[in-house]
């Protein structure tokens, strides 16, 4: 058995993959992530949990990617493997392309931060990013709202109005005069903050900014890119929030298509293990 394991070491959770070979195709081996702050304890716990419970021999391996910001942090083997690693706007468009069974379109990273790679083939070229994003998410939401975390995020916006907190477009004009524009998009994130707006509006407001600042950021990059799908990866796709104002946007006729394919928050640890090919 020859097995392939990619490791991504990201800033707070790190992801680990493999592809057994199966004569001329392979088979993934369900993917996993721990959390972890110190990379050498993410590396290595990832790996020790990743090959028990999936009972892999050390020797079945025949090499290990690695990929992300804390991937520098391993200077030896592992194991007796040596770590071959990867730049990590290759694995992002690389795994989007993988996930979507698409040949060319923008691939974005929503992590901490956000990163934008238009991936055409095996040619990936890095457009950018933006600050704005799960980092965001969570330290915006500790200030403002008191939430520690993404669940508890997500728990207080389930009951949450953007109609006390945000500024949309029928807000500030007649219907007659919105010129075919949805009259919930938004105008002004925060910009219409009620009296009467509680943590519950305030979380879903966070949300909402983060979302939409993701979103325009990869129209924008889209039409640089002269692209028109958009594969939405990272961990931040988890969150139901995110595939509802996705689909939400797909309908106010920017010109692209959002998708969010099934294992999206692994997409960066696939790509990085399909090195390779």
């Amino acid at each position: 058995m020859s097995i392939v394991i990619g490791i991504d070491v990201g800033g707070s959770t790190t992801k680990i993959v493999g592809f057994k070979k199966n004569g001329e195709g392979r088979e993934i081996i369900a993917p996993q992530f721990i959390s972890a702050n110190d990379p050498l304890t993410a590396t290595y716990g990832a790996f020790g949990k990743f090959t028990d419970e999936n009972r892999i021999a050390i020797s079945d391996i025949e090499r290990v990617y690695m990929t992300g910001v804390g991937s520098s942090y391993i200077k030896r083997n592992l194991y007796g493997i040596d770590c071959i690693r990867v730049p990590e706007f290759t694995c992002i468009g690389r795994g989007g392309l993988y996930l979507s069974g698409l040949d060319n379109a923008l691939v974005v990273s929503m992590g901490t931060g956000t990163a934008l790679v238009h991936a055409n083939g095996g040619s990936m070229n890095y457009l950018g990013g933006t600050g704005v994003g799960g980092g965001t998410l969570v330290g915006l939401s500790k200030l403002m709202c008191g939430a520690e975390s993404i669940e508890h995020i997500v728990e207080l916006g389930a009951g949450g109005s953007l109609a006390n907190v945000d500024l949309r477009i029928k807000d500030m004009t007649t219907k007659d005069a919105l010129g075919g524009l949805p009259g919930d998009m938004t105008a002004a994130n925060f910009g219409n903050v009620s009296e009467v707006a509680d943590r519950g509006d305030v979380a879903l407001g966070i949300m909402n900014m983060v979302f939409e600042t993701v979103a325009m950021v990869s129209v924008f990059a889209a039409r640089q890119a002269g692209v028109k799908d958009v594969v939405l990866t990272g961990n931040l796709t988890r969150l139901g929030f995110c595939a509802e104002k996705f689909a939400e946007i797909n309908g106010m006729g920017y010109g692209v298509n959002f998708s969010i394919p099934t294992m999206s928050q692994f997409s960066t640890v696939i790509g990085c293990a399909l090195e390779e090919d």
